[in-house]
Protein backbone atom coordinates (compact mmCIF):
# COMPACT_ATOMS: atom_id res chain seq x y z
CA UNK A 1 0.00 0.00 0.00
CA UNK A 2 1.47 3.37 -1.09
CA UNK A 3 1.05 6.42 1.15
CA UNK A 4 -0.51 9.48 -0.47
CA UNK A 5 1.83 12.37 -1.06
CA UNK A 6 0.53 15.35 0.91
CA UNK A 7 -0.40 18.29 -1.32
CA UNK A 8 1.03 21.75 -0.79
CA UNK A 9 -1.22 24.15 1.13
CA UNK A 10 -2.86 26.93 -0.90
CA UNK A 11 -1.13 30.26 -1.26
CA UNK A 12 -3.17 33.36 -0.37
CA UNK A 13 -2.24 36.58 -2.13
CA UNK A 14 -3.46 39.95 -0.80
CA UNK A 15 -3.45 43.17 -2.83
CA UNK A 16 -2.61 45.64 -1.34
CA UNK A 17 0.01 43.55 0.45
CA UNK A 18 0.10 43.31 4.23
CA UNK A 19 2.06 46.07 5.98
CA UNK A 20 1.68 48.49 3.06
CA UNK A 21 1.61 52.00 4.52
CA UNK A 22 0.32 54.03 1.52
CA UNK A 23 -1.88 51.70 -0.49
CA UNK A 24 -3.86 53.00 -3.46
CA UNK A 25 -7.55 53.31 -2.76
CA UNK A 26 -9.01 53.20 -6.26
CA UNK A 27 -8.05 49.58 -6.99
CA UNK A 28 -9.98 48.17 -4.04
CA UNK A 29 -8.93 45.02 -2.16
CA UNK A 30 -8.36 41.73 -4.01
CA UNK A 31 -7.70 38.38 -2.30
CA UNK A 32 -6.65 35.36 -4.39
CA UNK A 33 -6.14 31.74 -3.51
CA UNK A 34 -3.62 29.74 -5.56
CA UNK A 35 -4.06 25.98 -5.25
CA UNK A 36 -7.34 26.03 -3.36
CA UNK A 37 -10.65 27.75 -2.75
CA UNK A 38 -11.23 30.66 -0.45
CA UNK A 39 -13.36 29.96 2.58
CA UNK A 40 -13.90 32.54 5.27
CA UNK A 41 -12.94 36.12 4.37
CA UNK A 42 -13.20 38.80 7.03
CA UNK A 43 -12.22 42.38 6.24
CA UNK A 44 -12.85 45.38 8.46
CA UNK A 45 -11.99 49.07 8.64
CA UNK A 46 -12.56 51.10 11.76
CA UNK A 47 -14.39 48.16 13.29
CA UNK A 48 -16.94 48.00 10.45
CA UNK A 49 -17.12 45.05 8.03
CA UNK A 50 -16.08 45.65 4.45
CA UNK A 51 -18.48 44.15 1.88
CA UNK A 52 -17.11 42.06 -0.94
CA UNK A 53 -17.91 39.31 -3.39
CA UNK A 54 -16.41 35.89 -4.16
CA UNK A 55 -16.18 34.99 -7.83
CA UNK A 56 -17.71 31.89 -9.38
CA UNK A 57 -14.50 29.87 -9.09
CA UNK A 58 -14.30 30.52 -5.36
CA UNK A 59 -10.69 31.66 -5.71
CA UNK A 60 -10.96 35.48 -5.94
CA UNK A 61 -12.61 37.86 -3.47
CA UNK A 62 -13.00 41.55 -4.33
CA UNK A 63 -14.17 44.43 -2.19
CA UNK A 64 -17.48 45.80 -3.40
CA UNK A 65 -16.16 49.35 -3.50
CA UNK A 66 -12.93 51.31 -3.41
CA UNK A 67 -11.00 51.73 -0.17
CA UNK A 68 -11.34 54.59 2.29
CA UNK A 69 -8.38 56.99 2.33
CA UNK A 70 -6.06 57.22 5.35
CA UNK A 71 -7.58 54.11 6.91
CA UNK A 72 -6.27 50.86 8.39
CA UNK A 73 -7.73 47.61 7.06
CA UNK A 74 -7.62 44.27 8.89
CA UNK A 75 -7.83 41.07 6.81
CA UNK A 76 -8.32 37.41 7.70
CA UNK A 77 -8.64 34.97 4.79
CA UNK A 78 -8.78 31.18 4.83
CA UNK A 79 -8.06 28.93 1.83
CA UNK A 80 -8.50 25.17 1.59
CA UNK A 81 -6.98 22.82 -0.96
CA UNK A 82 -8.30 19.44 -2.10
CA UNK A 83 -6.18 17.73 0.58
CA UNK A 84 -3.91 18.82 3.30
CA UNK A 85 -3.94 21.75 5.70
CA UNK A 86 -5.73 25.05 5.18
CA UNK A 87 -3.91 28.36 4.86
CA UNK A 88 -4.89 31.29 7.05
CA UNK A 89 -3.62 34.76 6.09
CA UNK A 90 -3.93 37.53 8.68
CA UNK A 91 -2.59 41.05 8.48
CA UNK A 92 -3.13 44.77 8.10
CA UNK A 93 -2.39 47.56 5.68
CA UNK A 94 -3.03 51.31 5.49
CA UNK A 95 -4.22 53.46 2.61
CA UNK A 96 -2.79 56.79 1.55
CA UNK A 97 -4.51 60.08 2.49
CA UNK A 98 -6.30 62.33 0.02
CA UNK A 99 -4.63 65.57 -1.04
CA UNK A 100 -7.28 66.85 -3.48
CA UNK A 101 -10.80 65.66 -2.81
CA UNK A 102 -14.27 65.82 -4.30
CA UNK A 103 -17.69 65.08 -2.85
CA UNK A 104 -21.42 65.35 -3.42
CA UNK A 105 -22.44 69.02 -3.36
CA UNK A 106 -26.22 68.55 -3.61
CA UNK A 107 -28.88 65.99 -4.40
CA UNK A 108 -32.39 65.93 -5.82
CA UNK A 109 -34.67 64.82 -4.30
CA UNK A 110 -33.81 66.07 -0.86
CA UNK A 111 -33.17 63.54 1.91
CA UNK A 112 -36.49 62.42 3.34
CA UNK A 113 -38.55 63.99 0.56
CA UNK A 114 -41.70 62.31 -0.73
CA UNK A 115 -41.63 62.48 -4.52
CA UNK A 116 -43.70 61.57 -7.56
CA UNK A 117 -43.31 58.42 -9.63
CA UNK A 118 -41.34 60.19 -12.37
CA UNK A 119 -38.74 61.64 -9.99
CA UNK A 120 -35.14 61.63 -11.26
CA UNK A 121 -32.14 61.35 -8.97
CA UNK A 122 -29.80 64.28 -9.61
CA UNK A 123 -26.31 64.41 -8.08
CA UNK A 124 -24.10 67.49 -8.32
CA UNK A 125 -20.41 67.28 -7.43
CA UNK A 126 -18.22 70.06 -6.07
CA UNK A 127 -15.46 69.49 -8.66
CA UNK A 128 -15.30 68.41 -12.32
CA UNK A 129 -15.24 64.66 -12.87
CA UNK A 130 -12.72 63.47 -15.47
CA UNK A 131 -13.09 59.73 -14.90
CA UNK A 132 -16.88 59.54 -15.15
CA UNK A 133 -16.87 55.75 -15.44
CA UNK A 134 -15.10 55.35 -12.10
CA UNK A 135 -17.52 57.69 -10.34
CA UNK A 136 -20.61 56.22 -11.98
CA UNK A 137 -19.45 52.75 -10.98
CA UNK A 138 -19.54 53.92 -7.36
CA UNK A 139 -23.19 55.07 -7.45
CA UNK A 140 -25.81 52.68 -6.08
CA UNK A 141 -29.60 52.93 -6.10
CA UNK A 142 -31.61 50.48 -3.98
CA UNK A 143 -35.41 50.43 -4.14
CA UNK A 144 -37.84 48.28 -2.18
CA UNK A 145 -39.37 47.41 -5.54
CA UNK A 146 -36.32 47.11 -7.84
CA UNK A 147 -36.58 48.70 -11.26
CA UNK A 148 -34.19 49.10 -14.18
CA UNK A 149 -32.49 52.47 -14.32
CA UNK A 150 -29.41 54.21 -15.70
CA UNK A 151 -27.25 57.27 -15.06
CA UNK A 152 -26.71 59.98 -17.66
CA UNK A 153 -24.04 62.69 -17.43
CA UNK A 154 -25.29 66.18 -18.31
CA UNK A 155 -22.04 67.99 -17.46
CA UNK A 156 -18.68 67.39 -15.80
CA UNK A 157 -20.28 68.03 -12.41
CA UNK A 158 -23.78 66.55 -12.76
CA UNK A 159 -25.15 63.05 -13.29
CA UNK A 160 -28.84 62.05 -13.40
CA UNK A 161 -30.49 58.69 -12.74
CA UNK A 162 -33.75 57.86 -14.52
CA UNK A 163 -35.69 54.65 -14.33
CA UNK A 164 -36.78 52.86 -17.48
CA UNK A 165 -40.38 53.04 -16.31
CA UNK A 166 -41.96 55.12 -13.58
CA UNK A 167 -41.17 54.16 -10.00
CA UNK A 168 -43.54 51.78 -8.27
CA UNK A 169 -45.48 54.01 -5.86
CA UNK A 170 -45.44 53.78 -2.06
CA UNK A 171 -41.83 52.69 -1.53
CA UNK A 172 -38.50 53.85 -0.12
CA UNK A 173 -35.44 54.42 -2.31
CA UNK A 174 -31.88 54.71 -0.96
CA UNK A 175 -29.07 56.30 -2.98
CA UNK A 176 -25.45 55.82 -1.96
CA UNK A 177 -22.40 57.39 -3.55
CA UNK A 178 -19.50 55.14 -2.52
CA UNK A 179 -16.99 57.85 -3.32
CA UNK A 180 -14.37 57.26 -0.63
CA UNK A 181 -11.21 56.33 -2.49
CA UNK A 182 -12.63 56.78 -6.00
CA UNK A 183 -10.24 58.46 -8.43
CA UNK A 184 -12.13 61.19 -10.30
CA UNK A 185 -9.10 62.51 -12.16
CA UNK A 186 -5.42 63.20 -11.82
CA UNK A 187 -4.69 63.55 -8.10
CA UNK A 188 -8.35 63.95 -7.07
CA UNK A 189 -10.08 61.32 -4.95
CA UNK A 190 -13.31 60.96 -3.06
CA UNK A 191 -12.82 61.47 0.67
CA UNK A 192 -16.15 60.22 2.05
CA UNK A 193 -19.22 58.23 1.07
CA UNK A 194 -22.63 59.91 0.87
CA UNK A 195 -26.09 58.41 1.23
CA UNK A 196 -29.68 59.61 1.37
CA UNK A 197 -33.16 58.17 1.06
CA UNK A 198 -36.49 59.39 -0.26
CA UNK A 199 -40.01 58.03 -0.53
CA UNK A 200 -42.03 57.54 -3.70
CA UNK A 201 -45.57 58.61 -2.86
CA UNK A 202 -48.88 57.91 -4.54
CA UNK A 203 -48.93 57.59 -8.34
CA UNK A 204 -50.30 60.91 -9.60
CA UNK A 205 -50.29 61.52 -13.34
CA UNK A 206 -51.92 64.37 -15.25
CA UNK A 207 -52.80 64.62 -18.93
CA UNK A 208 -53.48 67.90 -20.69
CA UNK A 209 -55.11 68.10 -24.13
CA UNK A 210 -54.63 71.62 -25.47
CA UNK A 211 -57.11 70.92 -28.30
CA UNK A 212 -60.02 70.03 -26.03
CA UNK A 213 -58.79 72.39 -23.28
CA UNK A 214 -59.10 69.68 -20.65
CA UNK A 215 -56.83 68.34 -17.92
CA UNK A 216 -57.36 64.98 -16.19
CA UNK A 217 -55.63 64.12 -12.92
CA UNK A 218 -55.32 60.47 -11.88
CA UNK A 219 -54.16 59.02 -8.59
CA UNK A 220 -53.23 55.37 -8.47
CA UNK A 221 -55.05 54.93 -11.77
CA UNK A 222 -58.32 56.60 -10.74
CA UNK A 223 -59.49 59.95 -12.18
CA UNK A 224 -59.76 62.30 -9.22
CA UNK A 225 -60.22 65.67 -10.98
CA UNK A 226 -61.30 67.02 -14.35
CA UNK A 227 -60.12 70.55 -14.99
CA UNK A 228 -61.03 72.96 -17.76
CA UNK A 229 -57.84 74.76 -18.83
CA UNK A 230 -56.46 77.33 -21.23
CA UNK A 231 -53.02 76.75 -22.76
CA UNK A 232 -50.61 78.90 -24.75
CA UNK A 233 -52.08 81.12 -27.45
CA UNK A 234 -49.38 79.86 -29.90
CA UNK A 235 -48.96 83.19 -31.71
CA UNK A 236 -45.18 82.74 -31.29
CA UNK A 237 -43.00 79.79 -30.27
CA UNK A 238 -42.54 81.49 -26.92
CA UNK A 239 -46.29 81.55 -26.32
CA UNK A 240 -46.76 77.91 -27.42
CA UNK A 241 -47.12 75.33 -24.68
CA UNK A 242 -44.66 72.47 -25.11
CA UNK A 243 -46.02 68.99 -25.80
CA UNK A 244 -44.45 66.02 -24.06
CA UNK A 245 -43.89 64.40 -20.68
CA UNK A 246 -43.19 67.09 -18.13
CA UNK A 247 -42.44 66.64 -14.44
CA UNK A 248 -43.55 68.96 -11.67
CA UNK A 249 -40.36 70.63 -10.43
CA UNK A 250 -41.35 73.06 -7.69
CA UNK A 251 -44.19 75.36 -6.71
CA UNK A 252 -44.88 78.76 -5.23
CA UNK A 253 -47.82 80.78 -3.99
CA UNK A 254 -47.44 83.31 -5.39
CA UNK A 255 -44.79 83.23 -8.12
CA UNK A 256 -43.61 86.45 -9.78
CA UNK A 257 -43.73 86.12 -13.56
CA UNK A 258 -42.01 88.63 -15.84
CA UNK A 259 -42.20 88.58 -19.62
CA UNK A 260 -38.87 87.33 -21.03
CA UNK A 261 -36.93 89.58 -23.41
CA UNK A 262 -39.18 92.59 -22.90
CA UNK A 263 -38.81 95.78 -20.90
CA UNK A 264 -41.49 97.83 -19.26
CA UNK A 265 -43.47 99.81 -21.82
CA UNK A 266 -42.94 97.36 -24.69
CA UNK A 267 -45.90 95.47 -26.18
CA UNK A 268 -46.46 92.17 -24.40
CA UNK A 269 -44.61 93.21 -21.24
CA UNK A 270 -45.97 91.88 -17.96
CA UNK A 271 -44.83 91.66 -14.33
CA UNK A 272 -47.43 89.89 -12.23
CA UNK A 273 -47.81 87.71 -9.14
CA UNK A 274 -49.52 84.41 -9.94
CA UNK A 275 -51.21 82.25 -7.31
CA UNK A 276 -50.81 78.48 -6.83
CA UNK A 277 -48.17 77.99 -9.53
CA UNK A 278 -46.63 74.54 -10.12
CA UNK A 279 -43.60 74.68 -12.41
CA UNK A 280 -43.25 72.01 -15.13
CA UNK A 281 -40.30 73.27 -17.24
CA UNK A 282 -37.41 75.72 -17.29
CA UNK A 283 -38.96 77.75 -20.12
CA UNK A 284 -41.50 79.41 -17.85
CA UNK A 285 -44.33 76.88 -17.98
CA UNK A 286 -46.54 76.38 -14.94
CA UNK A 287 -49.92 74.98 -14.08
CA UNK A 288 -51.41 77.91 -12.19
CA UNK A 289 -54.48 79.80 -11.15
CA UNK A 290 -56.02 82.37 -13.49
CA UNK A 291 -59.35 84.18 -13.40
CA UNK A 292 -59.84 83.92 -17.19
CA UNK A 293 -62.55 81.34 -16.59
CA UNK A 294 -64.29 82.46 -19.79
CA UNK A 295 -61.43 80.91 -21.83
CA UNK A 296 -60.91 77.75 -19.80
CA UNK A 297 -62.37 74.77 -21.60
CA UNK A 298 -62.88 76.90 -24.74
CA UNK A 299 -59.77 78.68 -26.02
CA UNK A 300 -55.99 78.89 -25.56
CA UNK A 301 -55.07 82.43 -24.55
CA UNK A 302 -52.11 82.12 -22.14
CA UNK A 303 -48.44 82.98 -22.62
CA UNK A 304 -47.62 79.26 -22.57
CA UNK A 305 -48.74 78.19 -19.10
CA UNK A 306 -51.70 75.99 -18.24
CA UNK A 307 -54.36 78.26 -16.71
CA UNK A 308 -56.94 76.69 -14.41
CA UNK A 309 -59.82 77.93 -12.28
CA UNK A 310 -58.43 79.34 -9.02
CA UNK A 311 -60.05 76.73 -6.76
CA UNK A 312 -58.93 73.85 -8.97
CA UNK A 313 -55.42 75.28 -9.32
CA UNK A 314 -55.23 75.49 -5.52
CA UNK A 315 -56.32 71.85 -5.28
CA UNK A 316 -53.65 70.79 -7.81
CA UNK A 317 -51.03 72.89 -6.01
CA UNK A 318 -51.80 71.37 -2.61
CA UNK A 319 -51.70 67.79 -3.93
CA UNK A 320 -48.62 67.99 -6.14
CA UNK A 321 -45.28 66.36 -5.34
CA UNK A 322 -42.06 67.06 -7.18
CA UNK A 323 -41.67 64.46 -9.90
CA UNK A 324 -45.36 64.03 -10.77
CA UNK A 325 -45.70 63.46 -14.55
CA UNK A 326 -47.76 65.99 -16.54
CA UNK A 327 -48.20 64.90 -20.16
CA UNK A 328 -49.29 67.61 -22.60
CA UNK A 329 -50.51 66.98 -26.15
CA UNK A 330 -51.90 69.02 -29.03
CA UNK A 331 -49.23 71.60 -29.86
CA UNK A 332 -46.48 71.72 -32.49
CA UNK A 333 -43.75 72.69 -30.00
CA UNK A 334 -42.03 69.66 -28.54
CA UNK A 335 -40.58 69.70 -25.03
CA UNK A 336 -36.80 69.33 -25.21
CA UNK A 337 -35.40 66.65 -22.91
CA UNK A 338 -33.02 69.19 -21.37
CA UNK A 339 -35.79 71.71 -20.65
CA UNK A 340 -36.30 71.37 -16.91
CA UNK A 341 -36.83 67.73 -16.06
CA UNK A 342 -37.93 66.67 -19.53
CA UNK A 343 -35.86 63.49 -19.21
CA UNK A 344 -38.77 61.20 -20.10
CA UNK A 345 -38.74 62.73 -23.59
CA UNK A 346 -35.75 60.52 -24.41
CA UNK A 347 -36.28 56.89 -25.30
CA UNK A 348 -34.64 54.41 -22.95
CA UNK A 349 -31.98 53.59 -25.56
CA UNK A 350 -31.08 57.25 -26.03
CA UNK A 351 -31.06 57.89 -22.29
CA UNK A 352 -28.56 55.09 -21.75
CA UNK A 353 -26.22 56.60 -24.34
CA UNK A 354 -25.38 59.30 -21.80
CA UNK A 355 -23.95 56.76 -19.36
CA UNK A 356 -20.22 56.30 -19.00
CA UNK A 357 -20.99 52.61 -18.39
CA UNK A 358 -23.49 51.58 -21.07
CA UNK A 359 -23.32 47.94 -19.99
CA UNK A 360 -23.31 48.59 -16.24
CA UNK A 361 -25.43 46.90 -13.63
CA UNK A 362 -28.43 49.28 -13.43
CA UNK A 363 -28.38 49.13 -9.62
CA UNK A 364 -24.81 50.41 -9.41
CA UNK A 365 -21.31 49.33 -10.33
CA UNK A 366 -18.52 47.42 -8.68
CA UNK A 367 -14.78 47.86 -8.49
CA UNK A 368 -13.32 46.16 -11.59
Amino acid sequence: MTAETPSSPPVVQISPAFDTRRARTDRGLVIRSLGGRLGRVLVSVGGAPVPGRLDGSGTIWRSAWTLKPAAEYTVTATAQGARGPATVAMGRFRTRPVEQSFQVASTTPLPGETAGIGMPVIIDFDAPIADKAAVERALEVKAEHPVEGAWRWTSDTQVIYRTRRFWTPHQRVTVTAHLAGVRAGAGRYGATDSTFAFTVGRAQTSTVDTRTHQMLVRRDGVIVRRMAISAGMATTPEYTTTSGIHLTMDKGDPVRMISPGRVKGEPGYYDVLIDHAVRISNSGEYVHAKDNVWAQGRANVSHGCINARPDQAAWFYDGSLRGDPVTITGTDRELEWSNGWGFWQLSWEKWRQGSALPDADPAGGRVP
